[in-house]
């Protein structure tokens, strides 16, 4: 156990925050991801919602200020009748952390799938809600 670091932080996901550099992706992925299939490196979060692993690890990772958009969503296909609130619930937890107002571009679904296969690690959550998938690209400490 350490100070400061919240329970919710499993030590392999630590170590994977903290191995990750500059522009490196981290996909926190909802229970319908393809995740062990795309991933190179697979962290398992099961039962964790992506809201509470989004809030604990924006307390030590920097998301990158050097891209117009540092954070993705994987893109609504058209004409799925889905909502996406847990959309909003990012955006304010992104704000409210980093100070970042408009952190995210959408990727269509098969694009964001590629994108995923290219990123640092996947970690496959118990998230529930639909199209909730989040991925971020890792900035610099100044």
């Amino acid at each position: 156990m350490l100070i400061g670091i919240p329970k919710i932080l499993s030590p392999e996901l630590v170590k994977t925050l903290m191995e990750m550099g500059h522009g490196d992706e981290i996909v926190f992925a909802d229970a319908n991801f393809p995740a062990a299939s795309h991933a190179k490196r697979l962290i398992r979060c099961d039962g964790q919602s992506i809201p509470a692993l989004l809030e604990a690890v924006l307390q030590h990772f920097p998301l990158d200020q050097y891209v117009a958009k540092p954070a993705a969503l994987m893109q609504v296909v058209p004409g799925d009748q889905v909502e996406t609130p847990i959309w909003a619930v990012y955006q304010e937890i992104i704000e409210r952390k980093t100070g970042v107002t408009e952190p995210f571009e959408e990727v269509e679904r098969f694009a964001f799938y590629e994108r995923a296969k290219e990123a640092y690690a996947i970690v496959i959550t118990g998230e529930s809600a639909l199209y909730a998938n989040l991925m971020l690209k890792k900035g610099v400490i100044i």
